[in-house]
C-alpha cells in the first residue's frame, strides 16, 4: 500500500483558509492554540496561521499569581492581527479571557446571579474588579454594609458580587459587594429571628453607641438596647455603663418580625426598685436625696438608683417664690426633702424641699406675738397697702387703712418710700396662708384723740385746737387736751392778711381750725382758713346766694346768729 504524504504546513494552512475563508477571518475571533515554548516571560503559541505569536505570560495568570503554563497546553487566545510587521501573529489571552467572560457575565446578569470576582486596584472613587477577565468597577459606596477604612484585607480574594449595571459596548461593568452582603445578612436575620422571642436573655456583643443607645450584635443580627433601658437609675449617655466591644446580657423586650427591628433591655434583669415604693417612702417621711437634673418647673432628686422624686417649684422655699429652682439648688447637690405624695402605677414621688426646713411664718408667729411691735424696711407698696421686710425673709403686709389714722388710698402710701426703716404692731399671723397683718397708726400718740365721745381724727374735720408754741412760720397746736400735735402754717392761719399774724395768738388760747391732712411724720396740719372758706360755701348753701339779693354780710349774719342760738341750746 502506497504511503500517502503528510500535508505541508503550508498544505495545512490552505485548509485552513478553505474552512474559515482565509486568514483573514481569524482576525478578531477567540481560537484554541498549543504553546510550542517560553521565552523571555513570553509564551509561544501556535494557532495554525502562516506564523506564531506571542503572549505575555502575565495573560495567564489570576491577580497576584504566578502563571502556570508549559509547553504543549493548549490556550484560547484571541487573534488581533494575523501577521504583524515582524511576520508574527498578533495574539492576546486577556482579550481572549474578556471576550469569554463577557458572554459568561451577562448570561449570569440576565439571569439575576452572583459572579465571582477578585479586587485587584484602586481607582478613583472605588475599586478595580478582575471578573474571570472582565475588568469592572467596585464603588465605595458598595464595598460594605458599613463603611471601611482599610480594604487592604479584602484585595486579591475570590468572592462573591453582584452585578448592578452593564454595557458591553463601552466597556462598562459596575458591581456590589455590598448587595451580597444585605442579602446573605438578610437570609441570616430571617432565620435567627424565628430563633428568638420577647422574654429571652440572651448575651451580645456591643457594636456601636449613640447618644439614644447601643447597638447589640445577637450573633448575626442587630438589636437596640435604648439608654432608658440601661438601668433604673438616671444614665445621661449609654457609655457611662458600655462601651463598644463588651459582652453584655440583655432580655429581648420586643420582636417585630416584619420590619425585623429587636428592642432590648438590661434594667429588665434587675429587681424593680419602684415594687413597694409607697412602704419605703411614705407620706411626711424626711429623707435625703441628691439633685440629678434641674428644669423651669422643678428639681428632681434621687433618694436610691433608679428611684427620682420632683421638688415642683412652688415647694423650693417657703419665702422665695417665682424663683427659677438653679438659683435655690444646684446639680449634684444633697439635700433633704420630705414625701408628701407616693404614686406607685405612675412611678412618681412628689417632694417638698422647703417642708424639711422650718417654717419661718411658724418661727414668727412664735418670735413675735399679735400686739408685739416690729421693725423692718419698706419692700413694696401696692395699690393695697405697704409690705414690710422683717426676720427671717418674711414680709409683713400694713393695708392703707392702718398707716394712719384719718389717711387712706393714694394719700396714707405716699407717707413712706421704698427703702425706709419703720415701726408696726402685730394685728394677726396666719402660717397656713402665710400672712402677717400689721398696722402703724397703732403706735402714733394718742391714737384717736377727742373731738366729742371717741371720735376719731379725720380729714376736713373741724376741731378745737391749743396753741403750745409761737413760731414766725404758724403755730404748734394740740387737738384737745391731750390728742395730737401739728402745725398750721402762716397762710392758714385766716383769710385776710391781718389776720395771718402769728404774733396775735398766744400760748395757751384755745379756738377752732379744720384737719387739712397729715406730713410724713403723721402729725396732723391744720387751717383756720380753710374752716372759714368751708363755712361760708355752707352759709350760702343753706341761707341764701348771689341771685337772692342778700349781701354776703347779710348771709354770715344769719349764720352767725343761727351758730350762738344752737351754742345757747
Amino acid at each position: 500500500m502506497a504511503t500517502q504524504a503528510l500535508p505541508s504546513r503550508d498544505d495545512f494552512a490552505a485548509m485552513l483558509d478553505d474552512m474559515f475563508g482565509g486568514a483573514d477571518s481569524f482576525e478578531g475571533r477567540v481560537v484554541h492554540g498549543t504553546v510550542t515554548a517560553i521565552e523571555n516571560d513570553m509564551a509561544v503559541i501556535d494557532v495554525g496561521l502562516k506564523s506564531e505569536g506571542r503572549v505575555p505570560l502575565r495573560e495567564f495568570a489570576a491577580p497576584g499569581q504566578k502563571a502556570d503554563l508549559k509547553v504543549g497546553d493548549e490556550v484560547e487566545v484571541y487573534v488581533d492581527r494575523v501577521e504583524n510587521m515582524h511576520g508574527e501573529a498578533m495574539l492576546s489571552r486577556d482579550r481572549a479571557r474578556r471576550e469569554a467572560a463577557w458572554d459568561k457575565l451577562e448570561l449570569e446578569f440576565s439571569q439575576g446571579n452572583r459572579v465571582e470576582g477578585v479586587i485587584f486596584g484602586r481607582v478613583k472613587g472605588g475599586f478595580t474588579v478582575d471578573l474571570s477577565g472582565a475588568v469592572a468597577f467596585l464603588p465605595g459606596s458598595q464595598v460594605d454594609i458599613r463603611p471601611v477604612r482599610d480594604v487592604t484585607p479584602l484585595m486579591d480574594i475570590p468572592q462573591p458580587f453582584q452585578i448592578l449595571k452593564m454595557d458591553r459596548k463601552r466597556g462598562n461593568i459596575v458591581v456590589s459587594r455590598r448587595a451580597v452582603l444585605e442579602e446573605t445578612r438578610a437570609e441570616q436575620r430571617s432565620g435567627l429571628i424565628q430563633s428568638l422571642h420577647e422574654g429571652q436573655i440572651i448575651d451580645g456583643v456591643v457594636k456601636n453607641i449613640t447618644d439614644y443607645g447601643a447597638f447589640v450584635d445577637l450573633g448575626g443580627i442587630d438589636g437596640l438596647l435604648h439608654v432608658t433601658d440601661l438601668s433604673y437609675k438616671r444614665v445621661n449617655h449609654p457609655s457611662e455603663m458600655i462601651n463598644i466591644g463588651d459582652t453584655v446580657k440583655v432580655q429581648i423586650i420586643r420582636i417585630n418580625k416584619d420590619t425585623q427591628r429587636i428592642s432590648l433591655g438590661m434594667k429588665q434583669l434587675e429587681s424593680d426598685p419602684w415594687d413597694g415604693a409607697s412602704a419605703k417612702y411614705p407620706v411626711g417621711a424626711k429623707l435625703s436625696g441628691r439633685v440629678t437634673n434641674i428644669t423651669e418647673y422643678g428639681a428632681f432628686v434621687e433618694l436610691e438608683a433608679g428611684i427620682e422624686g420632683l421638688v415642683h417649684v412652688s415647694e423650693m422655699s417657703w419665702t422665695k417664690k417665682n424663683v427659677h429652682p438653679g438659683k435655690i439648688v444646684s446639680t449634684s447637690q444633697e439635700v433633704d426633702v420630705v414625701v408628701l405624695e407616693v404614686d406607685e402605677d405612675k412611678r412618681r414621688i412628689s417632694l417638698g424641699l422647703k417642708q424639711a426646713q422650718n417654717n419661718p411664718w411658724e418661727a414668727f408667729a412664735a418670735a413675735h406675738p399679735i400686739g408685739s411691735t416690729v421693725e423692718g424696711e419698706v419692700k413694696n407698696a401696692t395699690e393695697f397697702g405697704l409690705f414690710i421686710g422683717l426676720d427671717n425673709d418674711v414680709d409683713g403686709m400694713v393695708h392703707m387703712s392702718d398707716i394712719a389714722w384719718g389717711v387712706s388710698g393714694e394719700d396714707a402710701l405716699a407717707l413712706h418710700r421704698k427703702g425706709e426703716t419703720v415701726q408696726a404692731v402685730v394685728l394677726d399671723i396666719d402660717p397656713e396662708k402665710e400672712r402677717i397683718s400689721l398696722g402703724m397708726k397703732q403706735l402714733e400718740r394718742g391714737g384717736p384723740v377727742a373731738a366729742g365721745a371717741g371720735d376719731r381724727l379725720g380729714k376736713n374735720q373741724v376741731i378745737t385746737v391749743t396753741v403750745l408754741e409761737v413760731r414766725d412760720a404758724g403755730l404748734e397746736v394740740q387737738a384737745g387736751d391731750d390728742g395730737a400735735t401739728g402745725f398750721i402754717k402762716r397762710t392758714d392761719l385766716g383769710r385776710d392778711r391781718d389776720e395771718q399774724r402769728p404774733e396775735r395768738f398766744q400760748v395757751g388760747q384755745k379756738f377752732d381750725a379744720m384737719v387739712t391732712g397729715f406730713d410724713r411724720s403723721k402729725k396732723p396740719t391744720f387751717s383756720v382758713k380753710a374752716m372759714q372758706i368751708a363755712e361760708e360755701k355752707q352759709a350760702v348753701a343753706q341761707y341764701g346766694s348771689s341771685d337772692s339779693g342778700a349781701t354776703l354780710g347779710n348771709i354770715l349774719g344769719e349764720a352767725l346768729k343761727a351758730r350762738n342760738e344752737a351754742d345757747k341750746k
